[in-house]
């Protein structure tokens, strides 16, 4: 989609050129579009050539993957610049993204946006990958958890390969930036699609929050059932004996 974007951009300002002053202007300009919209949409924030503010960090050699994590997940444009970066359904349609991460991809040099292909990838190396360096923020089966400070690692069942990739080597928010190979992100994206499409054999796993704490919650679950049967058995020898 982005490709054929960039390509009817570059078609169009060709056209443009050889048909009058107007073509020579966006032949001269081919950002221009691509600048409006972020000028309308993120300057009062990142600052009009993305410098940043008081209100947003600087876009300056964040990269196109960066901003097409951010808009795709819907995690910007905010607006109020002090709530919270949470996954909501993005704002802008595909084109818009393509024109704005493409703008923001020529405010200096950053991270691509990754090639991604989870069929490729090895899925022991991907379970260990994501054990060792994953589960203690997202959680065992991907679906999430605290990880302090007020902060919440998300689910990952609903994210796409691309974001997910994109997120590994950006570093959102709480998340540090990881220096994993091509294949060591495609096995940990395979695994990731293992834990959302794998059944589990066990029976009711209360959400799939991982064996620790869904063993805490059958725990206190046979204590309440425990404590109920005795209060039941008391009453009725109580009954009984009355």
């Amino acid at each position: 989609m982005r490709a054929a974007i960039l390509t009817a951009v570059a078609a169009t300002v060709f056209f443009a050129a050889s048909s009058g002053s107007g073509a020579v202007r966006a032949q001269e300009d081919p950002m221009g579009e691509a600048r409006d919209l972020f000028v309308s949409n993120c300057a009062s924030c990142h600052g009009m050539a993305g410098e940043g503010t008081d209100a947003g960090p600087s876009l300056q050699g964040v990269g196109e993957a960066s901003a097409d994590f951010q808009l795709r997940t819907g995690r910007m444009p905010l607006s109020n610049p002090d709530a919270p970066t949470l996954r909501k359904p993005p704002a802008f349609g595909e084109d818009e993204i393509a024109l704005l991460v493409a703008y923001v991809g020529s405010l200096g040099v950053g991270p691509e946006i990754p090639r991604v292909d989870p069929e490729s990838g090895e899925l022991p190396q991907g379970s260990e990958l994501f054990i060792a360096n994953c589960a203690a923020c997202h959680g065992a089966t991907a679906t999430g958890g605290a990880v302090g400070g007020n902060a919440f690692a998300p689910g990952l069942h609903e994210s796409s390969p691309v974001t997910v990739a994109e997120a590994m080597i950006t570093g959102p928010g709480e998340m540090p930036k990881f220096a994993f190979s091509e294949g060591e992100r495609n096995s940990i994206l395979r695994y990731i699609e293992y834990l959302r499409t794998t059944e589990s054999p066990g029976g009711f796993d209360i959400g799939g929050i991982g064996p620790v704490s869904e063993g805490y919650i059958a725990w206190v679950l046979a204590m309440l059932i425990l404590v109920i049967t005795v209060v039941v058995i008391g009453t009725r020898r109580g009954e009984k004996g009355s």
